[in-house]
């Protein structure tokens, strides 16, 4: 199966898993307030770098289940941003490579992850 199937049957399995169980993953409603496509490019690029099998695809998704229930939102999107931000080389991303609170919002992030990793894989 080439890469684009792949991905399209992972995409499927994502989108029909949600669909067949809605209520299963989603807990309380900061969970809610993670769209279906933040969810899915979330365990597109897990399964990426695990591993694009059945298993990879329910653990990648118990993860961000998992994150999502300890991080609103909004706060994720300000933490994968500043994630980017400090990629940036040179002075423009060490601004945010040099500030504590970017440091903060990435190591609440980081463990965050890692907690998921215990509980999920």
């Amino acid at each position: 199966m080439k890469s684009p199937l792949r991905l399209a049957f992972a995409l499927l399995l994502v989108y029909g898993t949600a669909a067949a169980a809605p209520g299963d993953a989603i807990a309380d409603d900061k969970e809610n307030d993670f769209p279906t496509e933040a969810r899915a490019e979330f365990v597109y690029g897990c399964m990426v770098a695990n591993g694009q099998t059945p298993e990879m695809l329910r653990k990648c998704s118990c993860s961000i289940d998992y994150i999502a229930s300890v991080i609103p939102y909004e706060k994720y999107i300000q933490m994968e941003t500043t994630i980017r931000l400090q990629q940036i080389p040179g002075e423009r991303g060490g601004l945010y490579r040099g500030n504590s609170w970017a440091k903060s919002l990435v190591e609440e992030l980081n463990n965050a992850q890692a907690e998921s990793t215990l509980k999920c894989f």
